[in-house]
């Protein structure tokens, strides 16, 4: 490992050696632009140590190559536990309960003990398979909900109708301190009224009786077949006489948090780990396994937890270590293009609390169109993705990504690699170097430098972070890690403003999305998302992002247009841009059944089991 780690702190250094030859043969590389087939050994390109570097390390490889579903070997065993293993360098925030999470941390344990109430398959479209039933009225706009008379709150209180008009009206509150509220919400007749205080109900919700409820929509879309309504019921016997601010820093959210999934939780020791007992009552069926740990592991010791067998499998794998554990012994890895992108943001306005939506600030630092283009020209996203993760993340051209097949727009090859463009456009733009510093003042003639916030984790972090920095001082522009290093995962996102606090120290951020199940990109572009860290919004976004949930929008044809026009637009605007396409790796203990990664498998938690009681070691 100590070659590897060696090797990765140099990549960073032969990629901007790489960027300078290429601006100083004036070649701009076009061909990489398009994004790179991950299975094809275009290694080439790229200057190697053939004397420094190892096969594994030179070698790319293919998403396609791997399975979804774990290969079972071996006879189940009744009963058992399983060990998984939350990937995180910071502790989890412990916000267990999806109506008031915001980070990945705590959704990953969320899922082994609560759940949606609808499911949904491989192409993202709510099912009538899962915890509650729905049908539609003609006209598009009226939603009827059936919960199943067998789903029950993990203390036996049935899941009702109540719970989930209370969930509604818990997000829908003023007091409400989530990140839930939202497009999704607004779409429901009476929602705004009742967020102004208007109204004491929401009218367009009614409970029918104990286990049915109807909810109208305002606009009739594609989108709430799949994801945009919201399926997740808040239990109203625990939170009903609690005021709505104090719910998500209750013990009831922190310490003794209750679903109806298929485990439930016994134990929390705070930030570091969750035991889980199996729920004998879950809806779908008694669970195989009698129980699940989650305990936080660092990101530097994934591979050797695996390999002790100190968890079965983990949350994320880096797949730049991929490489060199292929063949480790007691694990299967499974596979899947992710639902989400990498990217870098452009710091471009303020959260306005009071109104709840985006103010973009046309003077800000990074207002320059120009200046945001020209440091998309100046990276090399396809050598990125060889080099620091052979393959298995790629060139990202547009901001839907390839886990939507039907929307990306995989003809628009994006903004190529081209530092000589980039010089250009700083030029044009006035960004020129008065002082003869190497480095450009901005079109006033002041020092220009660009804090960039970048997140810690893995091994890879520290040099692709130093990389982008030094691709794009060879354009002449002094970037500077935020605070002269790289931020905790937690203190990173409150200072990019997911609680609506914006730090005006960042200009710049290095961050991924996740893009959910449901295309329609409004919670992370609109002007009402929280999570539109960029703070970007203009009239056209807002048209376009509207034609993409109208009903016209039911066509396909027509839906896919508004969506490659929304990408071609945000190629031109620039207030973000994708960098990598992502892969899932996740490596499983070979004792481990029916487990599974990613949509449509048909399988569920309460599936999983195992052949024996302790976890295989490596040999």
């Amino acid at each position: 490992m100590g070659k590897t780690k060696l090797m990765k702190a140099l990549l960073a250094l032969m990629l901007v050696l790489l960027v300078a030859l290429a601006a100083c043969s004036g070649d701009s590389d076009d061909g990489q632009s398009e994004g790179t087939d991950s299975g094809s050994d275009s290694g080439d390109s790229a200057e190697a140590d053939d004397e420094g570097e190892s096969d594994s390390e030179s070698e790319l490889y293919s998403i396609d190559d791997f399975n979804q579903i774990k290969t079972n070997e071996g006879e189940a065993i009744d009963g058992g536990t399983l060990t998984f293993g939350l990937v995180s360098d910071t502790a989890f925030e412990g916000t267990l309960n999806w109506n008031f999470y915001s980070g990945d941390p705590d959704a990953q344990i969320l899922d082994w003990f609560d759940e949606a109430l609808l499911t949904w398959d491989e192409n993202y479209v709510y099912t009538n398979d899962g915890a509650a039933t729905y049908e539609i009225s003609e006209d598009g706009h009226v939603f009827t909900f059936t919960i199943g008379d067998n789903v029950n709150w993990h203390d036996g209180e049935p899941v009702t109708a109540e719970d989930w008009l209370f969930a509604h009206e818990v997000i829908g509150h003023p007091d409400y301190d989530g990140p839930r509220y939202g497009s999704d919400f607004t779409n429901i007749e009476g929602m705004e009224e009742y967020h102004a205080g208007e109204a004491d109900t929401i009218s367009g919700i009614k409970v029918i009786d104990d286990k049915t409820l109807e909810i109208t929509y305002i606009q009739a879309t594609p989108s709430l077949v799949t994801g945009s309504i919201w399926t997740y019921p808040l239990a109203k016997h625990i939170f009903g006489d609690m005021e709505v601010a104090e719910m998500s820093a209750s013990p009831e959210v922190r310490e003794n948090p209750i679903g109806f999934g298929p485990f439930k939780v016994e134990s929390i020791v705070p930030g570091e780990s969750v035991t889980m007992v199996k729920n004998e009552d879950y809806w779908r069926g008694e669970p195989n396994l009698d129980g699940v740990t989650v305990k936080v592991i660092n990101p530097n010791v994934v591979v050797q937890e695996l390999e002790s067998g100190g968890v079965d499998t983990v949350s994320a794998f880096q797949v730049d270590q991929y490489p060199d554990n292929a063949d480790m012994s007691n694990v299967e890895y499974l596979g899947r293009i992710d639902r989400s992108y990498s990217y870098i943001g452009f710091k471009l306005g303020t959260w306005d609390k009071e109104n709840g939506e985006v103010v973009t600030d046309p003077e800000a630092k990074m207002a320059d169109v120009n200046l945001r283009k020209a440091m998309w020209h100046a990276v090399d996203n396809t050598t990125v993705g060889e080099r620091f993760y052979n393959g298995l993340r790629w060139n990202a051209t547009t901001l839907i990504p390839p886990s939507h097949p039907e929307f990306h727009d995989d003809s628009n090859a994006g903004v190529s690699y081209d530092p000589e463009a980039a010089k250009q456009l700083l030029d044009e733009a006035g960004y020129v170097d008065v002082d003869g510093d190497n480095f450009r003042e901005n079109p006033d003639g002041e020092e220009l430098v660009i804090n960039f916030a970048s997140m810690s984790g893995g091994e890879v972090a520290e040099p692709l972070a130093q990389y982008y920095i030094q691709a794009w001082e060879q354009v002449g522009l002094n970037v500077q890690l935020l605070d002269g290093r790289l931020q905790e995962f937690n203190s990173f996102y409150d200072r990019v403003g997911q609680n609506g606090d914006d730090d005006p120290a960042v200009d710049i951020y290095s961050a991924a999305w996740g893009v959910g199940i449901d295309v329609d990109p409004r919670g992370l572009y609109g002007r009402d998302a929280i999570f539109n860290f960029s703070r970007y919004s203009s009239d056209k976004n807002d048209e376009l992002l509207a034609a993409g949930v109208s009903e016209d929008a039911f066509e396909l044809e027509n839906r896919q247009k508004v969506y490659n026009e929304w990408q071609q637009f945000m190629i031109d605007e620039v207030p973000v841009f994708p960098t990598l396409y992502r892969s899932e790796l996740v490596p499983v203990n070979n004792r481990v059944h029916n487990y599974y990664i990613g949509d449509g498998t048909n399988m569920y938690r309460y599936d999983i089991a195992v052949t024996q009681e302790e976890p295989i070691v490596a040999e």
